[in-house]
């Protein structure tokens, strides 16, 4: 019963500072997000909750890129204040020894380990897959009513659209577009909105120039016009994006690369909870000049984890490169209990 009272407690400890953690990476990493999210707003004047919903689907992907380094520093919060508290000193007294607080560890890391496999594997693809399909529609959603201005707004690569608006109303419109001959209209006002993947002009009181491909030049003045431009940029997206492929993608399309290094991100998950054990935990050695070697050596890890998976370089060259830097930062722990 002492010992289930003690795991929980810890257990409680870690679980509180890790979320604490989390919330705060977590929070900073979204904000980013968001404020980039927020210049399309700027130009083509977006609903911001629009723009507040897409940057929810971020979430997960962002959750699966922190989780280490939550770890990290969660542990390090939880363990320092422990110490500081002196309330590790009284779980030893007790005679229990560091077995409550291993088991703990083990029992918390395996709840963490499931969940961020499931979440790396399926979860998070799942969702940034959608996340990439809304910023696009998003992005190539052009509510031409809520724009104050254009600047000359490239619509979709072969149109080219100014305006300027008075009380609402469209007013000294310029559209420069392309199909067969090169055209210019410009008319005093009208009316434009998006309907069925369309670009719909209403014009009125304007004129249109038309320029063959042997330089003949057709002028047409009108009174009233209507011109509709297929939307070029709506059925052309395809993502070619790995962190939306799922494990089975991944398998279908013998990615296995991208399996490893989802895999290799669960062992450095497992390589940061062991070598705070041995380094910090099991000799209670919490000063500033330990904590600095394991923060250190931990991240150091996950940079270069994480140059190593922007380089796309092979599975074993990879694979090999990981596996020995670990095994190195082992071999100085070993060497630095030594001389300590």
């Amino acid at each position: 019963m002492k010992i289930n009272k003690i795991s929980y407690y810890i257990f409680y400890q870690i679980f509180k500072n890790f979320l604490l953690i989390l919330f705060i990476f977590l929070s900073i990493a979204w904000l980013l997000q968001i404020t980039r999210l927020f210049t399309i707003t700027n130009f083509i004047q977006l609903n911001i909750m629009n723009v507040i919903y897409l940057s929810v689907y971020l979430i997960p992907n962002i959750i699966t890129i922190i989780v280490p380094f939550i770890l990290i520093f969660g542990l390090l919060l939880c363990f320092i204040k422990l110490n500081n508290d002196k309330e590790l000193i009284a779980i030893l007294t007790v005679g229990l020894g560091l077995n409550p607080i291993k088991n703990t560890l083990i029992f918390f890391s395996t709840i963490l380990i499931l969940i961020f496999s499931i979440l790396s594997f399926y979860i998070a693809p799942k969702i940034y897959e959608k996340y990439k399909f809304r910023e696009y529609n998003l992005r190539n959603t052009i509510d031409i009513n809520n724009m104050s201005f254009t600047n000359f707004l490239n619509l979709d690569g072969k149109t080219i659209l100014d305006f300027e608006k008075d009380n609402n109303q469209f007013i000294d419109i310029f559209i420069s577009f392309e199909d067969e001959k090169e055209n210019i209209i410009f008319a005093k006002k009208g009316k434009i909105f998006n309907e069925d993947s369309k670009y719909n002009f209403q014009l009125s009181d304007g004129f249109k120039i038309s320029i063959d491909s042997s330089k003949q030049i057709e002028k047409l003045e009108f009174a009233n016009y209507i011109l509709k431009i297929e939307n070029q940029n709506k059925n052309t997206f395809e993502i070619f994006d790995k962190n939306t492929l799922t494990i089975f993608d991944d398998l279908k399309s013998k990615n296995y690369l991208n399996i490893i290094y989802k895999i290799m991100d669960i062992v450095i998950l497992i390589y940061i909870l062991v070598f705070f054990y041995y380094n910090s935990l099991k000799k209670i050695n919490f000063n500033y000049k330990n904590n600095i070697f394991f923060s250190i050596s931990a991240v150091s890890i996950l940079v270069i984890n994480q140059i190593l998976k922007n380089s796309e370089i092979l599975i074993t060259s990879y694979s090999v490169i990981m596996l020995s830097l670990i095994l190195f930062s082992f071999l100085i722990l070993k060497f630095k209990d030594k001389y300590e």
